[in-house]
């Protein structure tokens, strides 16, 4: 069975921890803010929208303000009650609600840099139902990552905070070559964020 990838749905995983971040919980670096005041999930999220107009956005419980902030832009947005389980939780319960896709392309909201062209060559590299696609840039694989439908089964077994990466290492991969270093830049800790404000050319990386 072959598809075009007209039907896949974007899906970004926003409900985890930031443990690293912020150990006390208070920041959410997801709704840190970016040079131009764009928040970082938000970020990340435009550019899934703009190439897909179907995403389910995944948030922890008690995390209105961003839910609220990636309703507003478009995205469907899902509690996981469970998120605390790993990453992989948030993917199935995802993945439970959005399983009559064809597909779907999987984003981490704390990796704003990722450039559509990126994520649009992903969805098109889905050619069948079989089909595994990752971003590559100067030799290393990165995120986001497209999967056709006949790897539900398989996702939905998912458990633990790995996610999708398990996966990765045993099926066929068609690897898509992309200039985007976007691809490999999460955010992790405050020095992190620091460190991309200042590339980027300095501004505030904190909300008033």
């Amino acid at each position: 069975m072959h598809n075009n990838g007209a039907r896949l749905t974007g899906i970004l995983l926003a409900a985890g921890k930031g443990a690293r971040f912020d150990p006390t919980g208070a920041q959410n670096k997801l709704l840190q803010a970016l040079p131009g005041g764009q928040r970082v999930a938000v970020a990340a999220a435009r550019s899934l929208l703009s190439v897909l107009p179907g995403v389910l956005a995944v948030v922890r419980p008690e995390q209105e303000a961003l839910a609220s902030d990636l309703r507003t832009i478009g995205c469907e947005v899902t509690v996981c009650e469970n998120a605390d389980e790993g990453m992989a939780a948030s993917l199935v319960h995802a993945l439970s609600q959005a399983g009559d896709a064809s597909g779907w392309l999987i984003a981490l909201a704390d990796m704003p840099f990722v450039q559509p062209h990126t994520m649009a060559a992903l969805v098109a590299a889905i050619g069948r139902d079989t089909d595994i696609a990752v971003p590559m840039y100067r030799g290393q694989r990165g995120n986001p990552v497209a999967f056709g439908r006949a790897h539900l089964p398989r996702l939905l077994a998912l458990r633990g905070d790995q996610g999708a990466r398990i996966l990765l290492k045993t099926l066929p991969l068609i690897e898509v070559l992309t200039d985007d270093p976007g691809i490999l830049q999460d955010i992790d800790t405050v020095t992190e964020l620091a460190a991309m404000v200042l590339a980027a050319g300095g501004g505030n990386n904190t909300l008033d």
